[in-house]
């Protein structure tokens, strides 16, 4: 290896259609500009050559002179960065990998690859990548959590063909790590680093006006956007300025705020997806979402249509507590309330949460090591009221039932408005996906 200027490629995955359907997930292009490749690249040493490469937009040639290459992989993606990992390591290149997926399963991945990140990356992505050109790779590298997000240093951009991601691209920022809440089911909190923490707001605000004129749109992708409230406000008087169009994701209880919410609709934000969950109060106690007030969704949905804001909803079934009528009910109050948009999620007791330690206590799991492996709506546990595969047919036949051509002409209204037109695109997504072959409902072409 050149010590002087060694060659990195940094990988993101695709992943394999299923289980038994090897192929690989292929998109022409994409809709969203991803974070993590070019914010590596941002982290790397000058000294290094990087490439980046999204394999769902092209193909890995396996034979170009490189020197280390980088993984960073969800779950979803681990089977295909393995076989990855293993086709360059027999050639002689140090394969490093980290992600999400390297969080829960450090000591799998390493079995894979010449040495893993755990956590985040700012604090050991430098120390990895000089083991590697010194020939002295650990195996397992584990990150302390950042205590301020300051200086972060802006995506290297320039390194992705942006014409792969149409000329109405959404960029995917991040103005935070973290959530403030703990809810039952949610890992996230652990692999982003725990503790809420965000960036400062001049820092931020200076990262979007050097980018703002490569894309139409941002995304905010973080786990809770307004996780504290004044601090999204400033943020948002920053963005004003700035004339952009922005999504993101937040908590219900924020939209009972019509100071926020006004100031969100004058800083631009066109879409917001919040985590309710459910429509019974009694659920969302048993989930710890004690925060949400289903008797109060009705004015939620009201101060955001107001405000011509399009939004999402996220509902998880499974729970032993649930009433047999809530699919039908579910369905009932999202069209009788016309929203938008919304995705039906089978609860899924995800590594190093309580419902995981519960469920897998009482030997509701059916295979610990398959959760998240494979795309779609797939049932892990052994529901109390059903099969695993009534569950999976229940949760496609909502999909298909509320993304029906009757139930987005009675929900949408004529896309008069930038957030009408946004509702439509997104409904039209989801329908492809509802219809699809195998029901799945994957993001992927985002």
């Amino acid at each position: 290896m050149s010590k002087t200027n060694p060659r990195l490629l940094i990988i993101q995955p695709s992943h394999y259609r299923s289980r038994t359907d090897r192929t690989l997930f292929k998109t022409r292009r994409r809709q969203m500009v991803p974070l993590a490749l070019p914010y590596l690249a941002a982290l790397t040493p000058p000294e290094w050559t990087v490439t980046l490469l999204d394999e769902q937009l092209e193909d890995i040639d396996f034979n170009v002179p490189v020197d280390v290459v980088a993984l960073t992989a969800w779950t979803l993606h681990s089977t295909r960065a393995y076989d990855i990992a293993a086709a360059f390591r027999r050639r002689g290149v140090k394969v490093i990998m980290g992600g999400p997926h390297v969080f829960f399963y450090a000591d799998e991945a390493a079995e894979h690859c010449d040495a893993v990140g755990v956590g985040e990356a700012e604090p050991i992505w430098r120390t990895m990548l000089e083991d590697a050109a010194a020939d002295r790779l650990e195996k397992i590298y584990r990150a302390a959590p950042l205590k301020e997000l300051d200086d972060l240093p802006p995506p290297r951009y320039d390194l992705l063909d942006l014409k792969k991601f149409g000329p109405f691209r959404t960029f995917a920022v991040q103005s935070s790590r973290g959530c403030p809440f703990v809810c039952d089911f949610c890992s996230e909190r652990f692999y982003l680093g725990g503790r809420y923490r965000w960036r400062p707001v001049d820092q931020m605000v200076g990262e979007l006006e050097r980018i703002k004129n490569r894309g139409s749109h941002f995304f905010f992708g973080e786990s809770n956007f307004g996780g504290k409230k004044s601090r999204a406000m400033e943020l948002m008087e920053g963005l004003v300025p700035l004339k952009i169009r922005w999504s993101t994701l937040w908590s219900s209880n924020l939209c009972l705020d019509t100071g926020f919410l006004d100031l969100a609709r004058q800083s631009g934000v066109m879409h917001v997806n919040i985590g309710i969950e459910s429509i019974d109060e009694e659920m969302l106690q048993g989930m710890k979402k004690g925060w949400n007030k289903a008797s109060r969704y009705g004015e939620m949905f009201d101060n955001l249509r107001r405000r011509d804001i399009s939004y999402s909803l996220n509902f998880i079934f499974g729970y032993d507590e649930e009433h047999p009528d809530v699919y039908e009910a579910t369905l009932s109050f999202l069209e009788a309330h016309k929203v938008p948009a919304a995705y039906f999620n089978i609860l899924t007791p995800t590594r190093g949460t309580a419902l995981f330690e519960r469920m897998k206590k009482a030997n509701r799991i059916i295979d610990p090591d398959e959760i998240d492996r494979w795309p779609g709506q797939v049932c892990h546990i052994w529901p109390k009221n059903c099969t695993p595969q009534q569950m999976e047919q229940r949760i496609q036949g909502m999909y298909r039932k509320f993304y029906s051509m009757r139930s987005m002409l009675h929900r949408l209204p004529f896309p008069r408005t930038r957030s009408d037109m946004s509702s439509w695109i997104l409904n039209m997504t989801e329908r492809r996906m509802a219809f699809s072959s195998t029901g799945n409902n994957d993001f992927d072409i985002y």
